[in-house]
């Protein structure tokens, strides 16, 4: 059966009348609700602080239109920089709290005029240029917000980069009346100029309560270690002279002083250099012939002559930085530019960056004392080193030292490393460039561009006339399974290696290289047939070591010890034939600031078959020497950078109670 429906001629008619009847009710309903989410979203999202609404930004607004605040006569002071503030005790990092990306924000405080109770300003100058490049490249990156309850770090508008320009007491008043001042807590300051006559205090002199201090003058007394950070002092040349790209290499002069107003004692000392070593010195000094002006201050004369600067300083290898009236000098910034390597004379001066930059790679640093020895520790540093740290010098210039983008950035970028250590960058981030390129010797310093052509490791054996002890050495290494390669250093002119028939058979490849002098630095030396990245430096009496032991751990600094050991210390080792190991420990912990890993417990350590005469470690002398050796080195390296460690490394099940079969070393400790 089937049902009738009728229909009308506009089809069938309940349905039709229906829509009709509704339609304009059901358009307003979702209307008024589409709106009402609109709006709810729209307010979850609006920034809801008073302070946050006043975005800083100086191109927005004219300086002359900020609000001004005066200072009643009774404001309160900050007390004076706390000097035993550290991260622990004088930060709050519960503000930074945890984010995905790792960075901390920063809120820049609304530019405002600070007045006294008669009108007159806390700063003859305002807002400097440099103070407002150095906040608008914060506003302008990563670790910018405008929302002051999401700030870890805050920045006050207040410019304090020139003390010389302030007002000490009023600026101090000012910080105090910023609404979240909270006695300095997680506020950051910039200074470059600290101090002022007659005793340049070599940090600012403005009372600033627990504040960090990013200062371009710090000395040892005044520099917080892991609090402040060290920033350089600005040269306005950088952005006025665009200096033309000169390749490392010999220039024209050894030695260039361009520093105006030098204190006549260091003059004296220079001209006396100059007297010494003729033309390869050049010592300049400002123009009295010319009027005072941008033009003088970009001249340098000399008997007369008048030279360009700082192109000038492109023209020599070494570039000197003396102390001024301040610590910190403008010069610094201009000798890096010029890939002039800087010798840095200014005793207790905390060099900019130096919590992560290896200024060793880039400048010589001489105690004052010393300037009449300057030339001779100059002329022991290898050309190839030289040249290195000329390539050096110019990129950290490039990298921090360029702009006041650069600075400001690189000041936030070590605060975050502080906060996040687990995403910090690296050693080799900070320091090495992002294009090496490729040399005769490839350098550890400089992670590689493609893997090593050979895995494992290369066993490098010095070696003199005992052959017995050679062959038990190879003989115990070759089980080792990680070893790629075997190299026999020859080490004695006098004597043939023997026969190949005589030599140990192994499963690797092994190679005798011959020197032409018997030096104990011939153990360092980074050979061409080492492939590998790791290297087992070993002498052939070291004859009680396991090969668990040796697949256990090894390292690589070859090339550090033949081209970057500092001073005389190579040819100190090789004249006494003692201390090449001690030597090697200096390097490598100076360069990581680590300690060496102990690898497992080694009581018995001895060769049976040396004697007092073919054994240097057993003349008498040999003890007495090395304890003098680690005084001479200390003193080369201006510091003791050996590290006192308390850790061992042990393999999992090293002493435990278990069968071998289930060790993964079980000949560790067995002879």
């Amino acid at each position: 059966m089937c049902a009738s429906v009728k229909y009308s001629s506009r089809g069938p008619a309940l349905i039709p009348r229906m829509k009709t009847k509704h339609r304009i009710y059901y358009i307003t309903l979702f209307s008024v609700v589409l709106l009402g989410l609109i709006a709810t979203g729209m307010f979850q999202f609006w920034p809801h602080s008073i302070e946050s609404t006043a975005d800083w930004s100086v191109d927005r607004r004219s300086v002359h239109d900020a609000p001004l605040v005066r200072l009643p006569v009774a404001s309160s002071i900050p007390e004076r920089g706390d000097l035993s503030c550290r991260m622990h005790t004088c930060f709050d990092v519960y503000r930074c709290g945890y984010n995905p990306k790792n960075r901390i924000k920063v809120y820049i405080y609304p530019f405002q005029r600070y007045v006294d109770d008669v009108g007159a300003p806390i700063s003859s100058t305002g807002l400097s240029r440099e103070y407002n490049d150095l906040l608008s490249a914060i506003s302008d990156s990563d670790f910018y917000t405008d929302d002051v309850s999401r700030a870890c770090l805050l920045i006050p508008s207040i410019d304090v980069l020139n003390q010389n320009s302030l007002r000490i007491r009023e600026t101090a008043q000012a910080l105090a009346m910023l609404p979240r001042w909270d006695r300095g807590m997680n506020h950051l300051l910039f200074n470059m100029l600290p101090g002022g006559p007659p005793d340049y205090n070599t940090a600012l002199d403005v009372p600033r309560d627990r504040a960090l201090l990013a200062g371009g003058g710090f000395s040892t007394w005044t520099y917080r270690q892991g609090y402040d950070v060290s920033i350089p002092v600005y040269s306005p040349l950088s952005a006025e002279v665009d200096l033309p790209e000169r390749q490392p290499g010999s220039r024209r002069y050894f030695i260039l002083s361009a520093q105006t107003a030098v204190h006549r004692e260091y003059r004296a000392e220079l001209e006396r250099l100059k007297e010494e070593n003729g033309e390869a010195v050049l010592l300049l000094d400002k123009c009295s012939n010319l009027s005072q002006g941008a033009v003088s201050a970009r001249k340098r004369c000399c008997r007369g002559q008048v030279f360009d600067y700082p192109q000038i300083l492109q023209e020599s290898s070494f570039c000197v930085v003396l102390r001024g009236a301040r610590l910190g000098q403008a010069a610094l910034s201009d000798v890096l530019q010029a890939a002039c390597v800087p010798v840095i004379l200014a005793d207790s001066y905390i060099l900019p960056f130096s919590e992560v930059l290896d200024w060793k790679r880039a400048s010589v640093v001489i105690p004052e004392e010393k300037l009449p020895e300057m030339y001779t520790i100059l002329k022991s540093i290898p050309h190839r080193q030289v040249e290195e740290m000329q390539r050096q010098a110019h990129w950290f210039w490039e990298a921090y030292f360029s702009s006041m983008k650069a600075i400001g950035l690189t000041t936030l970028q070590i605060i975050n490393d502080r906060i996040y250590p687990y995403a910090a960058h690296t050693y080799e981030q900070w320091n090495n460039p992002p294009i090496v390129k490729w040399s005769s010797v490839n350098s550890p310093l400089f992670l590689p561009l493609i893997p090593p052509r050979s895995p494992g490791f290369t066993a490098v054996v010095l070696t003199y006339d005992r052959v017995e002890s050679l062959f038990r050495v190879i003989t115990e290494i070759s089980k080792v399974p990680s070893l790629a390669k075997l190299l026999v250093v020859w080490n004695n002119q006098n004597k043939s290696p023997p026969e190949e028939s005589l030599w140990p058979k192994i499963a690797v490849p092994l190679k005798v290289v011959r020197t032409k002098e018997n030096k104990l630095s011939n153990r360092f030396f980074p050979y061409d047939e080492i492939e590998t990245e790791a290297v087992l430096a070993i002498d052939d009496d070291i004859i009680m070591l396991t090969s668990d032991e040796l697949q256990f751990g090894y390292e690589y600094f070859n090339y550090l010890y033949t081209y970057k050991m500092p001073g005389d210390i190579k040819n100190w080792v090789d004249a006494h034939m003692n201390c090449e190991d001690i030597a090697m420990n200096f390097l490598v912990a100076n360069i990581t600031g680590k300690a060496p890993i102990k690898v497992t417990p080694r009581k018995k350590f001895k060769c049976p078959e040396c004697t007092a005469i073919d054994g240097l470690s057993l003349d008498q002398t040999h003890m007495v020497e090395r304890s003098e050796c680690i005084n001479k080195f200390a003193s080369v390296f201006g510091t003791m950078p050996l590290k006192v460690v308390e850790h061992r490394a042990d393999p999992v099940l090293y002493k435990d109670d278990f069968p071998e079969k289930l060790k993964s070393f079980p000949n560790i400790g067995s002879l």
